[in-house]
């Protein structure tokens, strides 16, 4: 029998019961729309947490000071001492062929004062080298000059909310403001960098880093942070920084870390999630199988004296089985494309509905859900299938 007579007998079949097909069509049509409606969703949490991550730069190497290590046994009672991060540490890290920027960072939080407003916020300490490490941009006035890092002058670049808070739509370029115990001058306001899992990166101030270390009374930078160019190797780079700092410390105590790492540990957790968030939609799927089940299983019973007479025909068992699997499959693909359908809607009035909430339908994921509805309508049509295949034709002639 060809396929284009087991489909059309099998259209015919689910047409002949058009309620109790559309009831199982429907249980198969749910579960696939609650596959791709979670799998949208987190999805678009998915790329929304990597997109947060990656507005700061994604060729990005991070070095903090100390090393971090897991020993065993016993304290050896010794003291230990971290040699502190320094400017001339960022600065000769500045020498690795393939870095295009660093900065020397030391951040704190205190008290920002003009114009008798006072507001206490994150005051980061860097070079002029932050904009393009970072991914910012000033909307009025400069950045902090490169020669700030050696001349560390009392210059101050705000974030648009602060700026706001402090002057509120003055001009802010020129004017004085107390941070701490020292007074800055304004050189500069940024551009808007939103909000970063929960914490408003606008509401900041950015000073040259010598100021910061003297600002808050420390030895040490905060950390370093250094780009590398686009398309490089990250392992040479890495080596480097680990040769030169290792050199001048005289040994490997700081902790050297790559945005790479980061984003392919949160990528893997967040993977792990979206799977989570299918299975648990796929948990719908089974009620839509033990639907095929029940009206192929009820299909069977009340077709017997057809089966019989198919039989007695002539058709082979494996006709007999392939008709009523044909029937289970076109049931479930459907069902399938029904809940795709409907899937992608409700993903797409989601996202009108909540613009704010991160909505994505994967293709992929799409695609394997219309499959995987066939191959559940294979799997739950072999029983009555087999069966109607093995019913004996003298005795299927008989049935009433």
């Amino acid at each position: 029998m060809i396929i284009r007579d087991s489909v059309f007998l099998a259209l015919r079949a689910i047409t002949a019961h058009r309620l109790r097909s559309f009831l199982t069509l429907s249980g198969i049509a749910v579960g696939i729309a609650a596959v791709i409606l979670l799998t949208s969703i987190g999805e678009g949490i998915h790329r929304f947490v990597l997109a947060e991550f990656s507005q700061f730069g994604t060729n990005v190497i991070g070095i903090s000071p100390g090393k971090v290590k897991v020993g065993g046994g016993p304290p050896s009672g010794l003291p230990t001492a971290v040699r502190p991060l320094t400017i001339d540490d960022a600065q000769a890290l500045e020498r690795i062929p393939q870095v295009v920027g660093v900065v020397p960072t030391a951040w704190g939080n205190a008290e920002v004062a003009a114009r008798g407003r006072t507001r206490r916020t994150t005051i980061y300490g860097v070079s002029a080298a932050a904009t393009r490490v970072f991914n910012m941009q000033v909307r009025v006035g400069q950045f902090l000059p490169p020669e700030e890092l050696a001349q560390a002058r009392a210059l101050v670049v705000l974030g648009p909310t602060l700026k706001r808070e402090l002057f509120g739509s003055d001009n802010a370029l020129g004017a004085k403001v107390r941070i701490g115990g020292l007074q800055f001058r304004v050189i500069g306001v940024l551009e808007s960098k939103g909000q970063f899992i929960g914490i408003d990166l606008d509401d900041t101030a950015f000073i040259p880093a010598a100021r910061a270390l003297e600002l808050f009374n420390r030895e040490g930078l905060s950390e370093i942070n250094l780009s590398y160019a686009e398309g490089a190797a990250i392992a040479p780079v890495v080596a480097a920084v680990k040769n030169i700092l290792g050199a001048k410390h005289g040994r490997e105590d700081f902790t050297v870390t790559t945005q790479e790492e980061m984003l392919r540990t949160l990528s893997n957790i967040l993977d792990i999630l979206t799977m989570a968030v299918a299975a648990l939609g796929s948990i719908s799927l089974l009620v839509g199988s033990v639907g095929i089940v029940t009206i192929m299983t009820i299909a069977v019973a009340e077709r017997t004296n057809e089966v019989g007479l198919m039989v007695a025909l002539g058709a082979q068992r494996r006709t007999i089985l392939s008709l009523f699997l044909g029937e289970a499959v076109v049931l479930a693909v459907l069902g399938g494309l029904s809940g795709l359908l409907l899937g992608l809607g409700l993903a797409q009035a989601l996202r009108f509905a909540v613009p704010a909430l991160p909505v994505h339908t994967p293709i992929d994921y799409a695609v394997l859900a219309v499959v995987a509805s066939a191959l559940i309508g294979l799997v739950a049509g072999v029983l009555p299938a087999n069966r109607a295949s093995r019913l004996d034709p003298v005795e299927a002639l008989r049935a009433e």
